[in-house]
């Protein structure tokens, strides 16, 4: 079987990976040293049928274009099956690393995104009339670096509940948080003010304060945009537990494009 794609030429990364081929090589130097020798290229007993760089690249491209395991093997040459494990084996590799010192004065946006999920043990009906599941995604509001992800939950769960199940909230606990109307009964969290029962206006200075709240908290929808350039997050059709350690994985190659 020919191999058509390679990350020994570099005009095949950025358009399937986002990256620049100088952070890709940094990226394949780090799954390296976290894969270790079971990863390693040239490690006793079976060989992997693609060097480190290739697999790398193959689990982005699966990310980002969503092809079948019977599409992606052939464009690098090998098996369906191989792809699958190539995929299983690095995917967690590439996953976010957790944040372990937050600056005091950081202040995080939070929101919620469906993800249409074909595999129903996990995922609900929703508002999008999919089978989806509810992912929680935290970026910092001056950087817009994705600083944190919840757990997926079931799609039919709305976000005030899954940001206390899907455990974002520990991950946040101890900075301000800012979302949307939706996360309402989360008293730590910093949402818009609401409109007087009465049905009178909000006093111009709630309005504002409003307006700059919006403002604010459309970089997390941006944010959720992008990382939706990777499609297999527009139809997951992999295991749902499989989903925590893909949408991480492509929230570090978010921060990674962003960060330059």
């Amino acid at each position: 079987m020919v191999q058509v794609i390679s990350a020994a030429r570099p005009e095949w990364i950025f358009p399937f990976t986002g990256l620049q081929p100088a952070q890709f090589r940094r990226l394949v130097r780090l799954v390296a040293e976290r894969g270790g020798d079971a990863i390693a290229d040239g490690r006793p007993g079976r060989q992997w049928s693609l060097d480190l760089a290739d697999r790398v690249l193959l689990v982005a491209a699966y990310w980002r274009t969503n092809l079948t395991m019977r599409q992606i093997g052939p464009l690098f040459g090998v098996s369906h099956s191989a792809a699958h494990r190539v995929i299983d084996t690095l995917g967690p590799l590439l996953a976010l690393a957790p944040v372990r010192r937050r600056r005091v004065d950081q202040i995080t946006i939070v929101d919620g995104t469906l993800i249409p999920t074909r595999d129903h043990r996990l995922a609900a009906p929703s508002k999008n009339y999919r089978y989806s599941t509810n992912l929680q995604v935290a970026i910092d509001a001056h950087t817009r670096l994705v600083v944190a992800l919840g757990d997926p939950q079931p799609g039919n769960r709305n976000d005030t509940i899954v940001y206390r199940t899907s455990g974002i909230d520990q991950k946040l606990a101890g900075r301000p948080v800012m979302a949307d109307g939706a996360y309402r009964g989360n008293p730590e969290v910093i949402i818009p003010y609401r409109k007087p029962a009465d049905g009178s206006e909000l006093p111009e200075w709630k309005a504002e304060l409003n307006k700059q709240h919006r403002t604010i908290r459309a970089q997390v929808e941006h944010v959720l945009a992008r990382m939706k350039c990777f499609k297999i997050l527009r139809d997951y059709r992999r295991a749902a537990h499989t989903l925590t350690h893909t949408a991480s994985g492509i929230a570090h190659l978010h921060n990674i494009i962003l960060a330059g």
